[in-house]
């Protein structure tokens, strides 16, 4: 399976990589998150670095090495992945030493401290198992969405508290200026107290994740209560090699009384979209229009620093999790925050398949989804009456 390693995820934004590069480092080394002023070689002479290792050296795992390479405190040491080209041009563009073939070698080899997992989502249940319980890591950055099932997700998260490894899943929308933008303003009261967060995207499983732990994001990160949902395939789609759905309805709700409505479907008529209502005025992101505010009967577009897909936003949730990994903090990013947004999106596919609201916690290991498209319950060809 290992074999599609090196088409994992697409080209991460920007082209001129030798400006992109720059911009990084600066970013690091010249902002208020930073201890001081001195460049990033100084802070190596003077701080034990840390080694990463990147499992995957496709479009997302060279995401990543942008953040290890613009931090101070990381140094890629290690790359793997089964695609010769991709691993040969991934180690001549960040300068790593050491290339595998093969992530269990790399592992054995090389005494890592952390290991991005940039691969499609049925690997990462044994990977993570690997670096975490064989290799002993102390982090793991893994790309999102989580796992094809609601298990394996699960099972993700446990084998990392059982071995003492900190493990985070790239939302890094939670860093992005847009969406730290609308929290504040909905936290200094601009639309008054929140009712619902509204998102609507491609599918569920992909985007839908986003805007899932959005909604945790807004809402304070207040627990769910239940969830009922619908979902459709009309004809076969999947993302990164698992089945999704081509429309669906998710409505959430949380401990406090706050809704989460979900839409999703053709990208031509679905927009892609999250807004935050309010008792006073809504706020809206949007990919083609970052933020806006309606209140007062009046449109209103607050400066913004970037859009919705900002390429510092990967580069922040490794800064995070480097200054956890010494703090002893939550990441921001971290797998219980993770396992939330998930739970939402197989709860909403259960509830499709019970047709039933689906009380909180789940209790189910599989996806409904995958099942019923198994079982030919689901899907574009002749169901069973």
């Amino acid at each position: 399976m290992l074999e599609i390693a090196g088409e994992f995820m697409d080209e991460p934004p920007g082209s001129d990589k030798e400006t992109q590069s720059h911009t990084l480092l600066t970013v690091f080394t010249h902002s208020p998150h930073c201890e001081n002023y001195m460049t990033t070689d100084q802070h190596r002479d003077r701080m034990e670095t840390l080694r990463v290792g990147i499992i995957g050296c496709g479009g997302r795992g060279k995401a990543h090495a942008e953040g290890y390479t613009a931090n101070p405190r990381t140094q890629i040491v290690a790359c793997a992945d089964p695609v010769a080209e991709s691993r040969s041009a991934f180690a001549q563009q960040f300068s790593v030493e050491a290339e595998y073939s093969d992530h269990i070698e790399m592992l054995e080899a090389e005494q890592l401290d952390i290991v991005s997992v940039c691969t499609w989502p049925h690997m990462h249940l044994p990977m993570v198992e690997a670096a975490a319980y064989k290799s002993g890591v102390r982090a793991i950055h893994a790309e999102k969405p989580m796992a094809p099932t609601w298990g394996e997700a699960r099972a993700m998260h446990k084998v990392c508290v059982a071995n003492d490894t900190i493990l985070t899943l790239c939302h890094q929308r939670r860093f992005g200026d847009t969406f730290r933008t609308a929290r504040q303003l909905l936290r200094e009261g601009a639309i008054g107290d929140l009712h619902r967060v509204e998102g609507t995207c491609p599918n569920l499983y992909d985007w839908g994740t986003h805007w899932f732990d959005m909604m945790f994001f807004y809402n304070n990160e207040v627990p769910a209560q239940w969830v009922m949902g619908q979902i459709d395939v009309a004809s076969e789609s999947s993302v990164f090699g698992v089945g999704v759905e081509t429309s669906g309805l998710s409505l959430t709700r949380f401990d406090n009384g706050v809704e989460g409505l979900m839409a999703t479907g053709d990208v031509s008529h679905v927009r892609l979209q999250i807004r935050l209502v309010g008792r006073d005025g809504v706020i809206e992101i949007e990919a083609s229009e970052p933020l806006r505010i309606l209140r007062g009967g009046q449109w209103e577009t607050p400066p913004l620093t970037e859009g919705v897909h900002g390429d510092l936003q990967t580069i922040e949730s490794v800064r995070n999790l480097v200054a956890c990994l010494e703090s002893g903090e939550e990441p921001e990013l971290s797998s219980h925050k993770a396992l939330r947004a998930t739970e939402l999106i197989f709860a909403t596919y259960e509830s499709s398949r019970r047709r039933a609201r689906i009380e909180l916690p789940l209790d189910t290991d599989d996806s409904a989804l995958l099942a019923m498209l198994a079982a030919n319950q689901i899907g574009p060809g002749p169901q069973p009456g």
